[in-house]
């Protein structure tokens, strides 16, 4: 029987959900919400903060800042509550409501960033915030998920290995991306494995991770509207690109069948579906990230009213089956 003190001692690595009956390919689904922050966040939250004590940038009057969508908000709300810090969290609008909650529930202070940076868009503007802040107070100390090699590091040491634990002849990986700390950690691990592992990225339409013009993005979690510091595309084989009406739809059709995942989880099954549609060959073996549940998702993906105003009603999908979304190049 687990006994912990702390909640960020906790988290579930070994579940994996099969998705062949779902999506008529096989595929299995690595999830990560089922620790006490909800989403694999914890593992970037809980190396960085570590890191940052170790090295004596966290003191005990500091004042955790950092700039979050939600996940890794949570988590850091999590953790600073746990180790007694004062924590703030700058986001935007796109911010699930039951996200924001949830970080004031645990003591944190939100900051939401409502007007687009003139060049950067809301990304620019939570971080020109975060720039005020550290300025204006020495206390704040800035993990910067986006420049912090921490955040890859926690995957490439935890959830790397885990993976190939229970998939020794692993084909191909998919990885949905925001800051790429899930993506280059695991893809650094795998290139020096026993086996070559396909390293798959899948991003968000309206995303400039890759290269494209940035566009309009509703669902918050994968996607940047700018290129992530932290991205070394030699380490990817390719990248996936899935419409948020997609994402959606896919969320919506596995929650028909049981499975309440989030939105980034949403937009993962669907671009690795699209993948295998098109590449799946008999005896393949692949694995896809779920990075967060659905639980916060309430209000938005799974409002029908929601999706219909921003999306259509093309956007929730016929419960019986999950559609393979078409790719754009």
């Amino acid at each position: 029987m687990p006994v912990i003190s702390v909640p960020h001692a906790f988290n579930e690595e070994d579940l994996y959900v099969d998705l062949e009956p779902m999506t008529g390919h096989r595929l299995f689904l690595k999830c990560e919400g089922f620790n006490f922050a909800g989403s694999i966040k914890l593992k970037a939250a809980t190396e960085m903060v570590e890191s940052a004590e170790r090295s004596g940038t966290l003191r005990r009057n500091s004042i955790l800042i950092e700039s979050s969508s939600g996940n890794l908000g949570v988590a850091l709300s999590m953790i600073a509550a746990s180790k007694g810090y004062r924590f703030v969290c700058v986001t935007d609008s796109r911010c699930n409501l039951a996200t924001r909650l949830m970080m004031e529930a645990l003591g944190s202070q939100v900051h939401v960033v409502s007007d687009e940076h003139a060049t950067g868009g809301l990304l620019g503007a939570r971080l020109a915030h975060l720039r005020g802040l550290c300025a204006a107070d020495d206390r704040y100390v800035w993990l910067s998920q986006y420049t912090n090699p921490d955040n890859w590091r926690a995957h490439y040491f935890r959830t790397a290995p885990a993976i190939a634990r229970w998939f020794p002849r692993l084909d191909v990986l998919f990885i949905g991306v925001g800051t790429t700390g899930t993506l280059m950690g695991c893809a650094r691990w795998f290139r020096s494995w026993h086996r070559p592992v396909r390293i798959v990225a899948v991003d968000s339409v309206g995303s400039a991770i890759f290269g494209d013009p940035p566009g309009r993005r509703m669902i918050p979690g994968l996607g940047m509207s700018l290129r992530p510091p932290l991205l070394d595309e030699s380490y990817v084989d390719e990248a996936v690109r899935v419409e948020e009406a997609d994402a959606i739809r896919t969320c919506r059709t596995l929650a028909r069948r049981g499975f309440l995942f989030g939105g980034s989880t949403g937009t993962v099954v669907s671009g690795a579906t699209s993948w295998l549609a098109r590449h799946g060959t008999p005896g393949l073996t692949p694995v896809a990230i779920a990075p967060d549940l659905g639980e916060r998702y309430l209000d938005t993906i799974y409002q029908s009213n929601w999706v219909q105003a921003l999306y259509g009603g093309d956007a929730i999908e016929d419960p019986r089956a999950v559609r393979a979304p078409s790719d754009r190049p």
